[in-house]
């Protein structure tokens, strides 16, 4: 048996191209004597499509497309993710997949383990269907789980406890091979953790099992793709990652097993580079404004958006002002020259004076403070989004989320844009990121890289002026954020004097309202500020 992987990145609702994308491969699949031809989780509408799921004519349109692919169905059998109305739940929709075979619906597998945690909220829109599904086609049983339905036999989702593990019971119907239809998002080294988790159903399994999974980023998820076949345990291919592809495995051909070595900070880069470009590209957006401060996290905004994007499509604004250093400027201008992107100078020093004597009188002589910090940054958000506006240009911020988590920006300035390509990237990683981009010759200038952090919004600042270094922030972020530990766990943990963990906490906590007017961001990590975590305000609770 012959069956087709097709890896395709999908828009949200765009029935007819996705459908058309759809058609394409199966055209392709049929021109290589395939037999099944096995598409992702959601294929016809995308994934997540959230509350559409909640308009008629929104399913109305995906049936509609699904009965145009079934005519190109012909001798083939197409697996393919689709929502399927049903009569027997309080949602009454489902999340399946579709078995065509010779242009006739035979079948739907409905999804049994509906993820809801994180960013995943299928509880909200969907009901469960416990029965698992094989079915015989060319003398071969073919069972069918979707996504979420494998990752429960291994028990790695300590957080939520599924009553029922539709492996074991697939297991009972005797599959020769079963296929899995996924909408699996991408965060940091979730490979590692597929292929474990994939060896050992695999292998539990005793047959060959095959996954498709979307590409592509959705607002603020970026679907990675990275489709496998295994067989009885042991990886046999891989499809690329950040990209469509596709491959043809057959069931009677000997693979040799596929050792995978990849560098997650490519990984990551890649991701970044995806989820800029497919959010500009499936909003028919072109051009992007940056502000540059001479420092590390915009220098590395300009890297990913040149890629995302093209010089031609980048302009980038550099805007000192009295606290700004010659040497912050002049590395602006290098790294410009070494991306050959377009860099405007617009000075702010004679504006940000103007609203200091417009002020006085309010000031009251008070002395310096964060108050004439912040007017230097909301001055640059206001000329960014003046040249966004005028000229249709979408502003990409460029905080990290170390900043974003202590609340180390400023509202309505530094916070302004259309999309925040940090906001899930700590501190440590941006400098990692950087030694990836440099990894061939130095496009980002040495002294940017080696450089104390600043934001240079008074004389002589230094970020470990208020913050202590970011190895220990970011160790605190990841211990607090992604794996929940307490402060206690924490300090015992990395043996760190209990006062800096507990202001940072603190600072966490407190910064709370100002990332709920974040823009966006490019959700990387298991734990984002972006989409899937959600904490009151205003709240009395320490860990």
């Amino acid at each position: 048996m012959k069956i087709y992987i097709a890896q395709l990145n999908y828009k949200i609702g765009d029935f007819k191209n996705n459908a058309k994308k759809i058609i394409s491969e199966i055209e392709k699949a049929k021109e290589k004597k395939v037999d099944i031809v096995l598409f992702s989780e959601l294929a016809i509408c995308g994934y997540p499509p959230e509350d559409f799921l909640l308009f008629d004519n929104f399913l109305d349109q995906m049936q509609n497309e699904l009965n145009k692919i079934c005519l190109v169905c012909r001798d083939i059998c197409v697996v393919l993710g689709t929502v399927r109305r049903n009569d027997f739940g309080e949602k009454r929709l489902c999340n399946s997949a579709v078995i065509i075979i010779d242009q006739k619906i035979i079948g739907y597998k409905d999804k049994t383990l509906l993820p809801t945690y994180d960013v995943f909220d299928e509880r909200r829109y969907f009901d469960s269907n416990e029965k698992q599904v094989v079915f015989e086609y060319k003398k071969k049983r073919v069972g069918i789980l979707i996504c979420e339905d494998l990752w429960e036999h291994t028990k790695v989702l300590t957080h939520v406890k599924y009553k029922l593990d539709p492996v074991e019971e697939i297991k009972k119907l005797n599959p020769d091979v079963v296929l899995n239809l996924s909408a699996s998002p991408y965060y940091f080294k979730k490979q590692d953790l597929r292929i474990n988790i994939f060896s050992k159903v695999s292998k539990y399994l005793s047959c060959s099992l095959i996954i498709c999974n979307q590409v592509g980023a959705n607002d603020q998820l970026v679907f990675d793709g990275n489709s496998m076949y295994f067989d009885r345990g042991n990886l046999k291919s891989s499809l690329e990652k950040f990209k469509e592809d596709f491959f043809l495995v057959d069931l009677n051909q000997t693979y040799n097993n596929l050792e995978i070595q990849s560098d997650p900070i490519e990984d990551l880069y890649n991701a970044l580079v995806l989820g800029v470009k497919d959010y500009f590209k499936k909003q028919n957006l072109k051009k992007a404004v940056i502000g540059l401060s001479g420092g590390i996290d915009s220098a590395m905004v300009l890297c990913i958006a040149k890629e995302a994007l093209g010089k031609e499509n980048i302009l980038s604004l550099n805007m000192p002002s009295r606290f700004s250093s010659l040497g912050s400027m002049e590395d602006s201008h290098k790294i410009c020259e070494n991306l050959d992107i377009n860099l405007l100078d617009i000075p702010i020093d004679h504006v940000f004076q103007n609203y200091l004597d417009l002020l006085a009188p309010i000031f009251n002589k008070k002395p310096f403070d964060t108050t004439e910090e912040n007017l230097q940054a909301r001055i640059r958000g206001m000329i960014l989004m003046a040249v966004s506006n005028k000229n249709g240009y979408v502003v990409l911020s460029t905080g990290n989320k170390s900043e974003m988590a202590l609340g180390y920006v400023t509202l309505y300035g530094d916070m302004c844009g259309g999309l925040s390509v940090l906001l899930d990237v700590l501190k440590t990683q941006v400098y990692k990121l950087a030694k990836y981009v440099n990894r061939k010759k130095e496009i980002i200038p040495k002294e940017i890289i080696e450089k104390e952090p600043s934001a240079e919004l008074k004389e002589n600042q230094k970020d470990i002026d208020d913050l202590p270094n970011y190895e220990i922030v970011d160790n605190v972020l990841i211990s607090y954020i992604e794996d929940h530990l307490s402060i206690k766990e924490i300090i015992k943990k990395y043996s760190y004097d209990d006062i800096i963990v507990n202001d940072l906490i603190k600072k966490i906590h407190l910064a709370e309202y100002k990332r709920r007017q974040n823009p966006i961001g490019i959700r990387v990590s298991k734990k984002s500020f972006t989409k899937g975590r959600y904490f009151p305000i205003v709240q009395g609770f320490v860990k």
